[in-house]
């Protein structure tokens, strides 16, 4: 398997990953990060869609896209924290300036997981923030101590992803998800 990972700038491939099988359906689309809480219960239907659509045109896209061959097997949401809920979110703390990025969320579709592609999303959304000048990147995953996380909560990684991708840990967080803690783990970059 050779999977490539390139920016997210084709909306019909973040639709394939992250859309629902309705477009008039009320379903994340990976905005509950990226927007307002306001914003988000705001956009209904196919509205949700269309504001993605944006996302994927502006510079940088909103994440990155793992392909197997020519088809789309993974999604990673990765931006400028500054431009997400993390930058007014009272459970993450901070442990710098605004140069850091954040990955939020990392999903590999069905009959694809297990062979390694969510290494791979990350390591791609840090390139992804080199590449767009980033002094840091940051995630926000849980610390299962190895125990198996319910794969609805699972898309924000484990600290163990993280970590075989040389993040180390920055800071506890007052943030849990699925009954287990959240930690900052952040991966100063070099210019």
């Amino acid at each position: 398997m050779a999977i490539e990972v390139r920016p997210a700038t084709v909306f019909e491939d973040v639709k394939i990953l992250v859309g629902p099988k309705r477009l008039d359906a009320n379903v994340c689309w990976c905005l509950s990060y990226r927007i307002s809480s306001r914003q988000n219960q705001q956009l209904r239907g196919t509205e949700r869609g269309d504001f993605v659509r944006k996302l994927v045109a502006e510079d940088p896209p909103p994440g990155v896209l793992a392909y197997d061959g020519g088809t789309p097997v993974g999604w990673a949401a990765v931006h400028p924290r500054s431009d997400t809920s993390f930058a007014t979110n009272r459970r993450i703390p901070h442990v710098d300036g605004p140069d850091a990025w954040s990955v939020w969320c990392i999903r590999v579709r069905p009959g694809h997981r297990g062979s390694g592609i969510s290494h791979a999303l990350l390591a791609g959304a840090v390139d992804l923030a080199r590449t767009c000048g980033a002094a840091a990147v940051e995630g926000y995953p849980v610390d299962n101590k190895g125990r198996k996380v319910d794969l609805t909560m699972a898309y924000v990684g484990t600290r163990k992803l993280f970590e075989d991708a040389g993040f180390a840990k920055a800071a506890d967080t007052d943030s849990v998800l699925n009954g287990f803690p959240r930690v900052l783990m952040r991966l100063e970059l070099n210019s």
